[in-house]
């Protein structure tokens, strides 16, 4: 099998605690100038500089000019979707006791509040749905495999929820997925992928342009606190 240079290279990046430093700052889609940037990664303006000329020139960083300054942000969602995935697997091979220690409040609060995770819910909206829905019964967990009661299938199909479509990917029907911001698990599968799915298609969250943060709406808030309620 061929290897892929670029990965090498992208780990060598990513190697350095002040450059991940910087690249976790813009994970939220913004764009940011140098001295920010310093100041988030405890660094000097000279190596700053050097930082982010090596993350440019690596294709990771892109920068826009405005007026005299200029602006560095993610040269493309792939790259956040890598750093994201490295946190996920972080976390995942973490042993137990360590996962249970409270995040510091690093993420960007965007992301932090609601994300994709691959096609499913993430950030502390999915945390808490998935909590609450398995406090009430709904699930059946063991280890990473996750099931559907009788309580939750009902609940499920009230909430618009195609369960024989769900049933019939080619992939794990639901599953725990540990999430990087909250240090808990959230739903994944095909089961979260397709929860994800009603929510968008009711407007309750709705994707942002620039992140894979997710924004709940003004007329989904009421309408989640409803369903939270009745859990």
């Amino acid at each position: 099998m061929e290897f892929a240079p670029g990965i090498s290279q992208l780990a060598g990046l990513l190697s350095d605690p002040g450059r991940a430093a910087m690249l976790w700052a813009l994970m939220d889609g913004s764009a940011r100038p140098a001295g920010e940037l310093a100041l988030i990664a405890g660094l000097s303006a000279s190596s700053t500089s050097g930082h982010l000329s090596r993350l440019s020139e690596g294709g990771l960083l892109v920068v826009e000019t405005r007026g005299r300054n200029r602006y560095y942000r993610l040269a493309t969602p792939e790259i956040g979707v890598a750093i994201e995935a490295l946190a996920t697997a972080s976390l995942a091979s973490q042993p137990p006791r360590m996962r249970a220690v409270p995040v510091s409040r690093t993420a960007p609060p965007a992301l932090r509040q609601a994300r994709t995770c691959y096609d499913h819910l993430a950030g502390e909206l999915a945390v808490g749905l998935f909590e609450r829905m398995s406090q009430a019964g709904w699930f059946a967990v063991a280890g990473s495999s996750v099931d559907l009661t009788e309580d939750g299938t009902q609940a499920m199909t009230q909430l618009g929820i195609d369960l024989a479509a769900a049933r019939r990917k080619r992939r794990q029907f639901a599953c725990t997925c540990p999430d990087w911001s909250e240090r808990k698990p959230h739903l994944g599968g095909a089961l979260g992928a397709a929860m994800l799915q009603v929510l968008l298609a009711r407007g309750w969250v709705e994707p942002t342009a620039t992140s894979r943060a997710l924004r709940v709406t003004p007329s989904g808030h009421p309408e989640i606190e409803k369903v939270a309620a009745t859990i």
